[in-house]
């Protein structure tokens, strides 16, 4: 359900600065008009997990903005290859990925690094499923948080996986640096210009969801896999009888 509207639990919004999205100037008359689809994943399963933390603050705000948000939780998920496809947290988050029109990913650094959760997370969502590709063409946000000075290694491996995936990342991230000193005991951001980007990712990908998930079968239709079906048919089609 939207909550659009409604500032309830968003304590450091400034009402007169934050715009509902118009829809009208992103989105044609023949363009889907339901609440946009979000799948959120984040890369920690530590109690007090800031990843996780972090990804609670961006759904409220994009509940705000008037979109349907589901979050993914990675606990019981099996390593890549470590157990079939038909494992029940695998199919739960190939679902998700299915329904989803854009993703928004929030991973920790450790070690210089996205972490191997969020990592196996990506790795269960394939290229292809059944002749549909779960990820091409939707929207993705990437955010990150650190327990000391400001890094973007996390986001810049992330933007590497989304090109991978086929998926549109938006431009705007985010990192929180110190992350221990950003929350509250009660798990909330702090106000400061960090969350003032977590709100700029938010409605950068609300929008760019709304531009382009009416259009993404067409900007995905590409030349060489038009024509490898073409020989594709062709083959059948004209197999030799003997």
């Amino acid at each position: 359900m939207s909550e659009i509207g409604s500032l309830d639990g968003l304590p450091h919004i400034d009402p007169e600065q934050l715009h509902p999205i118009d829809m009208g100037a992103l989105a044609g008359p023949d363009a889907p008009q339901h609440p946009p689809r979000i799948l959120v994943l984040y890369g920690s399963l530590r109690e007090r997990s800031f990843s996780r933390l972090a990804s609670e603050e961006a759904a409220r705000l994009l509940r705000w903005y008037g979109c349907e948000v589901r979050t993914f939780n990675p606990s019981g998920l099996p390593l890549p290859d470590d157990a079939e496809a038909d494992h029940p947290k695998v199919q739960e988050l190939r679902q998700l990925a299915e329904w989803s029109e854009g993703m928004l990913w929030v991973s920790p650094e450790r070690h210089g690094a996205m972490t191997g959760i969020m990592k196996t997370q990506i790795d269960w969502i394939p290229l292809a499923l059944g002749g549909i590709r779960p990820t091409q063409g939707k929207t993705l946000a990437v955010m990150e948080v650190s327990g000391g000075s400001q890094s973007f290694n996390a986001v810049n491996q992330m933007r590497i996986l989304g090109r991978w995936m086929r998926m549109v990342t938006i431009p705007n991230q985010s990192s929180v640096p110190k992350a221990f000193a950003e929350f509250d005991e009660a798990g909330r951001m702090r106000a400061s210009p960090l969350y003032l980007r977590v709100v700029d990712v938010c409605e950068e990908l609300v929008k760019f969801t709304w531009l382009i998930r009416g259009r993404s079968s067409y900007l995905t239709d590409r030349y060489s896999e038009r024509v490898e079906s073409a020989e594709a048919v062709s083959r059948r089609v004209n197999q030799p009888t003997h």
